[in-house]
């Protein structure tokens, strides 16, 4: 077996190089995939050596279905609105433009400095649209009557106690592709990966005095 082996090897040499590649050709590949990773880091995991560990969520842009889920939710909607983790700003934009008062959320330098350029590009006077690189972990959102939020689902539970302790009773929360699981929900759009949900604070708070008795066997 192990002449098999070796005569195979030979044979295949030509296919199969077995030369040691140059140590310049490695040290630039190495290079090269350490700065690709370093960008990456940049963008999809914002801020991490602020926030606590069980609590960071990596940077997933909302797509354009998503998107069109959260404005339709919103619809009717008036007041202030806080974007949890607003990435590049493409909602906190889209929430203003329908006549929002918007505050965006998120601890990436970058994708923060990308967005407040697009608003002044644009023209969107900071009274309509403002991104702010704080932890919403630690900022109070009782002033806040709209909250969206595209987070992760290991974070939901620790968010819903957050936002019943804060928000007021009128508040309206959206969450995207990821559900408040003990949450009653008071309607949802899209299906798949771009479903959105909605939820009055109100209901969630009364469902939480009041649980619903099981049903009698």
């Amino acid at each position: 077996m192990e002449d098999s082996i070796e005569l195979i090897l030979q044979d295949h040499s030509g296919i199969f190089p077995t030369n040691k590649p140059h140590p310049i050709v490695s040290a630039c590949t190495g290079a090269l995939l350490t700065g690709l990773y370093g960008v990456w880091s940049l963008f999809s995991m914002p801020g991490f050596r602020k926030i606590q560990c069980s609590l960071k969520v990596p940077y997933l842009p909302s797509s354009k279905g998503q998107m069109q889920n959260v404005m339709k939710l919103l619809e009717g909607r008036r007041g202030r609105l806080a974007d949890l983790g607003s990435g590049d700003g493409r909602l906190v934009f889209a929430a203003s433009s329908a006549g929002f008062q918007c505050t965006g959320f998120e601890m990436n330098s970058i994708l923060v400095a990308y967005a407040r350029s697009k608003a002044y590009w644009s023209g969107i006077p900071s009274s309509q649209a403002t991104f702010v690189k704080n932890d919403f972990w630690k900022t109070d959102l009782s002033s806040y009557n709209n909250v969206t939020d595209f987070l992760s689902p290991g974070v939901m539970e620790v968010l819903g106690e957050k936002l019943l302790k804060e928000l007021p009773d009128d508040a309206h929360v959206i969450a995207c592709r990821f559900p408040f699981s003990s949450w009653p929900q008071k309607s949802s759009v899209g299906s798949g990966l771009e479903q959105t949900y909605a939820y009055d604070i109100s209901t969630v708070r009364s469902h939480f005095r009041n649980p619903p008795r099981p049903a009698a066997k």
